[in-house]
């Protein structure tokens, strides 16, 4: 008998059970709301101009080699992204109290975030929203946590932030609760605080003493501006909190398979920066010793270059704009249809997701029966739509929830 007979099969990770469903369907029409990648009008993945640009120029260079990163990774990638996080003017970066690291992207990010956590400050419990991006417990787990717990945070009914209900949470959290907080487009709802609703949120974490990370998966990529779309962070750093911010370039770089992200630190004494560079760097010398270099000389090239970080700036709005419309044009659809319901909530929603309000019966209903791959709980992916399919998305829509027993939308 071998020894591995006791391990047993583990869950299959929907959105990636979903995508490969997708890909051995055969039917014509089929169409995948699952996967968090961005797509151009044509159904296709879009690799920015600006990055093909600068693999010409770095394959070009010569004098780079393939030896390793230090563990931290490539400084000035990580030294442009923290900038462009906190903003030209940080005082944080003016007085050496805020530094980044090079990770495997957002996912890396947070899971270097939870080891460091657990490991140097003694942190045992995190919270989450409810809902929130399905791998923050497990990332969190496995880095050391003993605890998970939740906020309330997607109000079903009015389709909208529970504000109420989050700040009575973390009112109730223990000191040095870490709360996990995504600082624009949320993941899967699409709903963000406002930026009045964001001074309540901090007021209460400064008040009871809970620790922030920040979970910045989609700067620029939500609303098209860099700036606005920092603002919750760079607003928890002008209040002085000390706080961790994970970063991913998947989205707004396009760079999903290169694995980009950065951790940003922020402290209030920078002599405490050493010490905390020393123990981030033991940690990922024991996970994966350092990281690889393609993604991030890619990201620090456009960076750090005035006119490809302007022209990248216009790929982002690009992607944003795509994504805005599409939101309307659905809406229009199911709206023209009399699809039963409001449908507000598909347009005031920000980002590359959208929490439909469909239930776990009727989105299985729309991909068993009208191959529109998308999740359990209701959460599409507003790219995967183009002038050529949404009219068939509205009208597996509306027969949907037509005909399945589901919530008052």
């Amino acid at each position: 008998m071998s020894v591995f007979s006791a391990v047993k099969e583990g869950a299959p990770i929907e959105v990636f059970a979903l995508t490969k469903a997708y890909q051995d369907d055969s039917y014509e029409n089929k169409v995948n709301l699952s996967v968090g990648a961005y797509r151009t009008e044509k159904g296709v993945p879009w690799v920015l101009p600006v990055v093909w640009h600068a693999e010409k120029v770095l394959v070009a260079d010569e004098t780079l080699n393939k030896e390793y990163l230090p563990v931290l990774g490539l400084e000035k990638f990580s030294a442009a992204a923290t900038k462009m996080l906190l903003g030209d003017d940080s005082q944080a970066i003016l007085e050496n109290r805020a530094f980044g690291i090079q990770t495997l992207s957002g996912t890396g990010s947070l899971r270097v975030a939870a080891e460091f956590l657990a490991r140097q400050l003694g942190y045992r419990t995190y919270y989450v929203s409810v809902p929130t991006w399905e791998n923050h417990n497990l990332v969190f787990k496995n880095g050391g946590f003993l605890e998970g717990k939740t906020y309330r945070y997607w109000d079903a009914n009015r389709r909208g932030l529970d504000i109420e209900g989050m700040l009575d949470d973390l009112r109730s959290a223990p000191e040095n609760a870490v709360i996990i907080l995504h600082s624009c487009a949320h993941n899967p709802t699409g709903c963000d605080p406002t930026q009045e609703q964001w001074k309540l949120i901090a007021d209460v974490m400064e008040d009871r003493k809970l620790f922030p990370i920040l979970d910045c998966a989609y700067q620029g990529f939500a609303s098209g501006d860099l700036d606005k779309d920092a603002w919750a962070v760079r607003y928890f750093a002008s209040r002085g909190f000390e706080f961790l911010c994970c970063q991913s370039f998947a989205k707004n770089f396009g760079l999903y398979n290169e694995r980009i992200g950065n951790l940003t630190c922020v402290v209030k004494n920078p002599d405490v920066v050493k010490n905390v560079k020393s123990q981030l760097t033991l940690i990922v010398r024991g996970m994966y010793s350092n990281p690889p270099s393609h993604g991030a000389r890619i990201v620090a090239y456009v960076l750090t270059d005035s006119q490809l970080f302007e022209e990248w700036k216009g790929c982002i709005r690009i992607m944003a704009s795509r994504v805005i419309e599409m939101r309307k044009s659905l809406r229009e659809a199911l709206e023209k249809l009399g699809t039963p319901g409001t449908w507000e909530h598909i347009t005031s929603q920000i980002g590359m997701f959208s929490y439909t309000g469909l239930n776990e019966q009727q989105s299985l209903h729309m991909t068993n029966n009208y191959h529109i791959y998308m999740l359990k709980s209701g959460r599409i992916n507003m790219c995967g739509l183009n002038p050529n399919n949404i009219d068939y998305v509205a009208k597996a829509i509306y027969e949907t929830v037509t005909n399945i027993p589901g919530p008052k939308l």
